[in-house]
């Protein structure tokens, strides 16, 4: 797993170049969150349980259909299976923000989930949804605590939304 700082040096060494304006730039906004970015993830972790249950609680008003027989989510394992689910991705998502870059999303969650999903035949549209209305709880806590310049939250929640959407699971 890389963060923010490893990722850009990385990036820097691989070209042979020295770290310029836009890298010390980068490195100074990782660094000036980084207090926040702690915090935010502390208020993701006491919460983890209530945020999980007010998400699904709120997908499942949303989309109903989803508890229904045939839905995704109908009989009880099926429904703790996807309030699993939403679990890993706000764990997940959690590491992100501490490590200021996406990579762990891409090594933990989602190159797995594809063809997991895939051979499930889980629909990605629900998936998507869910982890949004996790992100606007987090946002919704985190702004609760008086945490400034939080705007990082929405990155590792945005990437999950993106590369499930983008993918026909």
């Amino acid at each position: 797993m890389r963060d923010a700082v490893t990722s850009l040096i990385r990036n820097y060494d691989i070209t042979g170049r020295y770290l310029d304006r836009n890298a010390v730039d980068d490195l100074k906004s990782y660094f000036a969150t980084g207090m926040a970015r702690v915090q935010a993830a502390g208020v993701i972790n006491s919460n983890a349980a209530a945020i999980v249950k007010q998400a699904g609680l709120r997908l499942f008003d949303e989309l109903p259909e989803l508890i229904r027989p045939g839905g995704n989510a109908y009989t009880t394992r099926r429904y703790a299976a996807c309030l699993r689910d939403m679990d890993y991705y706000l764990r997940y998502a959690s590491y992100a923000l501490v490590a200021g870059d996406t990579d762990v999303l891409d090594e933990r969650v989602l190159e797995g989930l594809r063809e997991t999903y895939n051979s499930l035949g889980v629909p990605s549209g629900p998936t998507v949804r869910g982890i949004q209305i996790m992100k606007e709880i987090v946002r919704e806590q985190v702004a609760a605590t008086g945490i400034e310049g939080a705007s990082f939250i929405d990155q590792p929640f945005d990437y999950m939304t993106r590369e499930l959407g983008e993918n026909d699971l």
